[in-house]
């Protein structure tokens, strides 16, 4: 009797242990990229997980270039990017996978603009900023403020900020050799705050202990700050979209998180960090 209680018992333990490998979710899911979006991508996870057990969610940062360079190679399911994939970028995929990938918009963008908060310019157009990132313009009095050079703070080449940045602001010149080149958005902020000098950009969501600086397309045009309003109006005049990227249509658990993430809830959740919904 005593035996077949220990059997019986033993085979309860298999039982449940076998329950317990059924319950345990598929392959996590992994997101690489942005660095902007890095903040609103781990929100998007913790809340998701909370409310599904069992799913896992990987976020890491790294720069847009990163997560696509991952998309390409297959060793992250989804490329956060806050920049649209190259046309290159999408050969190797279409090469790769036979077929191109798929582009999700899933929030948008104000590329704001940060200052000390005791600097006294308020606004800039898109001149001013470039001849500011190209070295033309290296002291605050050719723009309205005090006698002092100009300390230049920016991103590194792999993050899609830096890309758009030198598409949209530049027209594709080189920044000056003074930027000093900084891993993530968050480190810039932070420089800029301690820099009554400094100047950078970056997502406006990160901007907490700087002033943001309004912009205008030219000096006819009304400076604008990156609001709801004038982002999805398109006042703003450097917004930009913020994408996820997926070799294939999604389906499965892919799916349905991107589903979550473009719905109401999910949406919510980029008012909340600081970004505009789609």
């Amino acid at each position: 009797m005593r035996g077949r209680l220990i059997l019986y018992l033993a085979g309860l333990l298999v039982v449940a242990g076998l329950t317990h490998c059924g319950q345990r979710s598929a392959a996590p899911i992994t997101i690489k990229g942005s660095d902007t979006m890095v903040i609103l991508g781990q929100r998007w996870a913790e809340s998701y997980m909370a409310a599904h057990p069992g799913t896992v969610i990987q976020v890491t940062g790294g720069g847009s270039g990163t997560g696509v360079a991952a998309l390409i190679n297959g060793t992250t399911d989804i490329a956060q990017s806050s920049r649209s994939m190259k046309d290159e970028e999408k050969a190797q995929i279409q090469a790769k996978y036979g077929q191109p990938p798929v582009e999700i918009m899933v929030a948008r963008d104000g590329l704001a603009v940060y200052v000390q908060e005791s600097n006294p310019v308020k606004e800039l157009s898109i001149g001013q900023l470039r001849d500011l990132y190209t070295g033309k313009i290296t002291n605050w009095k050719q723009v309205g403020g005090p006698d002092a050079p100009i300390t230049l703070y920016g991103r590194e080449n792999n993050s899609g900020t830096y890309v758009y940045f030198k598409e949209h602001i530049l027209d594709e010149a080189d920044f000056a050799a003074a930027v000093q080149t900084l891993p993530g958005t968050a480190a810039v902020v932070n420089a800029v705050a301690q820099d009554p000098r400094g100047i950078g950009y970056g997502g406006a969501a990160y901007a907490k202990g700087v002033r943001e600086v309004a912009i205008k397309v030219d000096d006819a045009s009304p400076a604008m700050l990156p609001t709801l309003e004038n982002v999805n109006s398109g006042a703003y005049p450097i917004s930009r979209g913020l994408f996820y990227y997926v070799r294939k249509a999604p389906e499965g658990g892919i799916e349905d998180f991107i589903d979550w993430v473009l719905s109401p809830e999910g949406q919510k959740l980029v008012t909340e960090v600081g970004y505009f919904p789609v």
